[in-house]
């Protein structure tokens, strides 16, 4: 999980999942977003939205990170199992079993335009 090959998948499920890209192109959505796992000192994989779009993917190479997604490897196969839901990934923050190295979960959850996609990109990483 997390590997250029994973990470490029993710990228093509992400610009084709209904909901997502273009929900987040309606309200200009651009940042870059590391995935990794909890206690490593950066992310394993990235990807880089413009417009809501993934416009490039692959293995954390320094980038700078408007946000960086952690957890542990075994809550990471279970999301990509079955992806929580808006109470799961709540549970899953407050509990420290997701961390958010950078960004602020709280501030993009009780943005509707923001909160959707996110719980949407959770169902798109359990079709890789």
């Amino acid at each position: 999980m997390f590997n250029e090959e994973w990470m490029n998948n993710y990228k093509d499920a992400w610009n084709t999942e209904p909901g997502l890209a273009d929900a987040l192109q309606q309200i200009n959505f651009n940042s870059v977003i590391g995935y990794g796992f909890t206690g490593d000192a950066q992310p394993t994989g990235y990807i880089s939205v413009e417009n809501g779009h993934v416009v490039s993917a692959g293995n954390y190479n320094g980038e700078a990170l408007n946000w960086d997604l952690r957890a542990s490897s075994d809550q990471w196969a279970k999301w990509a199992s079955k992806p929580p839901g808006m109470m799961g990934l709540g549970v899953a923050y407050t509990t420290g079993k997701l961390k958010f190295l950078v960004g602020d979960y709280g501030a993009m959850i009780k943005d509707p335009r923001m909160a959707g996609p996110f719980i949407k990109s959770f169902a798109v990483m359990a079709k890789i």
